[in-house]
């Protein structure tokens, strides 16, 4: 139950964020996991996230990957992807190749540092009690 709850809040949460859209959030966040493939390899810096002219080592990831990633039609997140673009969370190059913006990391990882990690630190506490007992 507290688990439940504590996700329900969530889903709430993002479904308000995104303009009542929860897909926008699952798209954001897969495209955010690719892109951060190449730091979980061990893979350099880099010193801007928008510099389109930068050399990238965040994993490009594209509408079709994205898809098959989600189990989403392709034309939905086409369609998303847009909606994210216009948003400022997401970069498209001109090869189609989607990146994070530094604006959505600062943006949610504010929140996320604020709200739901303190949320969530407090039910895993609460979950870990109910299990010692």
């Amino acid at each position: 139950m507290l688990l439940a709850r504590y996700e329900i809040r969530n889903l709430r949460r993002w479904f308000d964020d995104f303009d009542r859209d929860i897909l926008l959030p699952i798209l954001l966040g897969e495209i955010a996991l690719h892109n951060i493939g190449a730091y979980e390899n061990g893979a350099g810096t880099r010193k801007t996230l928008d510099d389109p002219d930068d050399l990238c080592p965040l994993k490009p990831c594209n509408a079709y990957s994205i898809a098959a990633a989600t189990g989403l039609p392709r034309e939905t997140v086409r369609r998303k992807i847009v909606r994210l673009i216009e948003l400022g969370w997401i970069r498209k190059r001109h090869n189609g190749h989607l990146y994070v913006t530094a604006e959505a990391i600062n943006h949610f990882g504010s929140i996320l540092g604020t709200r739901q990690l303190s949320e969530l630190l407090t039910t895993a506490d609460r979950a870990r009690r109910l299990i010692d007992k």
